[in-house]
């Protein structure tokens, strides 16, 4: 079992596992599977941003391109112009910790000029060779997470044999790529990817043996908010899976998760807090 601690993210200092950390999403694209076009300005944004935070949201995750199954890649450029705005307004307003969603290396310096704390890579530092090099210079904390392919390709026929055993695998050698190019332990989350090159039965396995994660000693983040796995099970669409997101999120806190990424902050922290009581007892937070 990892003991809480400090997540090191640039100047900002995160406690994590007393309590789950709810990390809200704020998609800054005209095409995300679930709210896209929702937040597609800077005023727009900042309103999503507020809710969001008065909902209970401990960090804000802003992402500029949709990585949804069958998604094209967009520039660097476009996805800055998408962004950086909105970071630089949410940082003028909020003290909120700031992760950005992005796997390019361009648009993380970019971002942690403008204000951000956190990058979140889907790669986990493997699409950009240079992004290792960002957040080593820049201190900023990292979500290395795991994928198989590209969002392009990636449900394209998927295959484990352990899945969780592979993930880790894999995660491990990432974050020592990491180590190796200066990112500090303390700077490092790790999440298994839920959803991205995962067939339906994989991330319910990964659900159920996060714990086995637990072995590479860093918080663990969980991503299944509204991610079609929870649709094809309850068979309704994207913005009708907030209990299937609830049960997911539960098992994941249950199994492991110190960190959870979701669509609907309010419902989902009420959730984890009821979590959190039931593995470490209300008197543990």
């Amino acid at each position: 079992m990892v003991t809480p601690g400090i997540w090191r993210c640039g100047g900002r200092r995160i406690e994590w596992g007393r309590r789950t950390l709810i990390m809200g999403i704020l998609n800054i694209t005209p095409d995300s599977f679930s709210d896209g076009g929702r937040y597609f300005s800077t005023t727009a944004a900042l309103a999503g941003a507020r809710l969001l935070i008065d909902e209970g949201a401990d960090i804000l995750d802003v992402g500029g391109e949709s990585t949804r199954p069958g998604s094209e890649p967009v520039s660097a450029a476009e996805e800055m112009e998408r962004v950086l705005p909105v970071i630089a307004a949410l940082r003028q307003n909020f003290d909120c910790p700031l992760s950005v969603d992005t796997w390019k290396a361009d648009v993380a310096e970019a971002a942690l000029a403008a204000g951000a704390d956190i990058i979140n890579d889907i790669s986990g530092l493997s699409f950009d060779p240079r992004m290792a090099g960002v957040i080593a210079r820049s201190g900023a904390g990292v979500v290395i997470m795991h994928i198989r392919g590209t969002p392009r390709d990636m449900q394209k026929d998927p295959h484990y044999e352990d899945v969780t055993g592979e993930v880790g695998e894999w995660l491990a050698r990432q974050v020592e790529l990491a180590l190796a190019a200066g990112i500090r332990r303390e700077q490092i989350v790790i999440d298994p990817g839920l959803g991205f090159g995962k067939r339906l039965e994989d991330n319910f396995t990964l659900l159920r043996e996060l714990g086995r994660l637990g072995e590479l000693r860093l918080p663990i983040l969980a991503g299944p908010s509204r991610k079609s796995f929870i649709g094809r099970v309850l068979d309704l669409p994207p913005d009708d899976r907030v209990e299937g997101t609830a049960a997911a999120v539960t098992a994941a806190i249950l199994n492991g998760a110190r960190i959870v990424r979701v669509h609907d902050v309010r419902a989902i922290r009420r959730a984890a807090l009821i979590a959190d009581a039931i593995r470490s007892g209300p008197e543990g937070f």
